[in-house]
């Protein structure tokens, strides 16, 4: 056997042992949501004696997933839309502008990227704000956390984009506007994508901040559906793992479908910005 092969050979047993911590509970939560109660509450890797077709419909009847489907699906591309507008309109003044001022509110938004969220003053300004429990509320707070890391991104891929476009187009009589949503905007479809699927899933999968700041039921996103059958006193995992089935499908339908971007952007722009 070559070196070449020996090494690949070493390099896919490393994946598959560094997958395994993910592999096994994926398998245990898809197995388990076909499951009975009792069956689903061993946790063992053992398939079912039966399998429970019917879990689904529970859930999405008795879990109203329909309604925590459309809150998800609202808050996210709400968030997603706002969050890569701002963000690629940052980016293109940071990309562009190499004065002073620019470099610190570059510098500020790069401390986006570390801060945390301190929950307690941040809900007692939603209730000053009065939008506290509202779908506002948790847009912007979803808008704080990733405009930073988005408009990081963007900024490296612009900075990749020649500068004499920009000059054509002023030449030609565009403003800056015009410079960037006719000209820069639709060269940073990549990052964008990019930006985009990173952001829906974060949004998406979000757990701490629906929880705290969506304090009604009614506009739940599918993450904290979960609640509905798990509690302090009775826990029905195999309607659990089936709820969080759902709810992860749908970001990873749409993973799989964009997932090309997220390399391409990376080597393109961000790694070198």
């Amino acid at each position: 056997m070559s070196k070449k092969r020996i090494k690949k050979f070493i390099l896919c047993f490393a994946s598959i042992l560094l997958s395994i911590p993910i592999i096994i509970p994926l398998y245990m939560m898809i197995v388990g949501s076909f499951k009975s109660l009792v069956e689903a509450a061993r946790m063992d890797l053992k398939l079912p004696s039966k399998w429970l077709f019917e879990n689904y419909s529970t859930v999405i009847i008795e879990g109203n997933l329909l309604r925590a489907f459309l809150n998800s699906v609202l808050i996210a591309f709400t968030s997603v839309t706002i969050i890569v507008v701002f963000s690629s309109l940052a980016a293109f003044y940071f990309a562009r502008n190499n004065s002073k001022l620019s470099k610190y509110f570059y510098s500020v938004y790069i401390l986006g990227l570390i801060a945390p969220l301190n929950i307690v003053p941040t809900i007692k300004l939603m209730q000053v704000l009065g939008i506290m429990g509202t779908y506002l509320s948790i847009i912007l707070l979803f808008c704080a956390t990733y405009i930073p890391l988005c408009a990081f991104l963007i900024t490296g891929f612009i900075k990749t984009i020649p500068r004499e476009l920009d000059e054509a187009a002023i030449i030609d009589g565009c403003d800056k506007f015009s410079v960037f949503f006719r000209i820069i905007f639709p060269l940073l479809s990549p990052v964008i994508a990019t930006a985009s699927i990173i952001t829906f899933m974060g949004v998406w999968n979000s757990f701490i901040l629906p929880l705290y700041f969506l304090n009604i039921s009614t506009k739940w996103t599918m993450p904290l559906t979960v609640y509905n059958f798990f509690g302090q006193y009775s826990s029905s995992w195999n309607l659990v793992f089936a709820d969080l089935v759902l709810t992860a499908l749908p970001v990873m339908i749409f993973y799989i479908i964009c997932q090309k971007y997220i390399i391409k952007s990376m080597v393109e722009g961000a790694v070198k910005g």
